[in-house]
């Protein structure tokens, strides 16, 4: 009797620390506290990350972000959802804070966690202030009353409590190009880790869907299952400095290829970079470990 009671007090302690530890954590309601946010700004950093290219409609090349957008993976298909204005279907009732959660924590306003297909563990990393114009940038823009798609997701994927156990073991805030680097190596790492999420694509994931930072930027299996997504560190992309800026502003490769699917997407992002910003991401490029391709 006192065995099965000692069994049952660890049931009941290991289920009661699950529950604490998965809980969503979103920011505090004064995380924002004293910041002037600036929409021009904004824009900027809209562009850098890559937002427009996912929350726009599909085959839609300007419009609203009226989402709908699939996205194919082993765990099923994530729909983008409808961050427009529209106070109904998009985010127009949503508070500052509520948006910068769902942006930097992945919690939605009613307290559950979103689907990692969501990069938020890229923009943990953002600065506030970045996040503080951004969404005052998203408010600028024209509202769409598209209603949102439920994601395709079986169980047992579709339990959100789930995610909080993902996030412990998955979310991580650290750079992972550390070192001595200079200024515009700096810069372009906070583009590439941060607002740019170039390893949401490009670097392969384990069983449970977990960034393999030993492979960073390595290549990955396109979800889609059309392809592979190419390795872009030194150990495969011997492309210059200037050729990877270059790439970044036209989507012209050196051979004189263009950018094809969802990286088409990407460059009409970067190329509203200034010539800066998109050398200090080839700069960042070139000074990753090098991974190369398997033979």
């Amino acid at each position: 009797m006192r065995v099965r009671r000692r069994l049952t007090l660890l049931v009941v302690v290991g289920i009661v620390a699950g529950v604490a530890l998965t809980r969503p954590q979103p920011l505090p309601d004064d995380a924002l506290a004293g910041m002037t946010a600036d929409p021009e700004r904004g824009a900027v950093i809209f562009a850098a990350a890559g937002c427009a290219a996912c929350h726009r409609a599909p085959g839609v090349d300007d419009g609203p972000l009226a989402g709908g957008r699939p996205f194919a993976s082993d765990f099923g298909t994530f729909y983008a959802p409808n961050i427009s204005p529209d106070p109904v279907q998009g985010i127009g009732r949503w508070t500052d804070v509520q948006l910068a959660s769902a942006i930097q924590r992945g919690v939605s306003p009613d307290g559950g966690h979103y689907y990692p297909a969501f990069p938020y563990t890229a923009y943990a990393k953002a600065s506030r202030q970045d996040i503080a114009d951004l969404i005052a940038h998203l408010r600028t823009l024209p509202p769409d009353a598209t209603p949102n798609q439920p994601h395709q997701v079986g169980f047992p994927f579709n339990i959100r409590r789930s995610v909080g156990a993902w996030k412990l073991l998955f979310a991580n805030d650290d750079w992972v190009l550390g070192g001595d680097l200079t200024a515009e190596q700096e810069r372009g790492r906070y583009l590439v880790e941060a607002l740019g999420h170039c390893a949401e694509c490009h670097t392969p994931r384990g069983a449970l869907g977990g960034l393999d930072r030993g492979n960073w930027l390595a290549g990955a299996p396109n979800p889609s299952g059309d392809g592979r997504i190419p390795n872009i560190t030194p150990g495969a992309l011997n492309w210059s400095i200037q050729d990877i800026a270059i790439y970044l502003e036209s989507g012209f490769t050196p051979d004189f290829d263009t950018a094809g699917g969802t990286m088409a997407d990407v460059v009409l992002n970067t190329a509203q970079l200034s010539d800066a910003d998109r050398t200090a991401i080839a700069t960042y490029l070139k000074a990753v470990p090098a991974v190369p391709n398997p033979q």
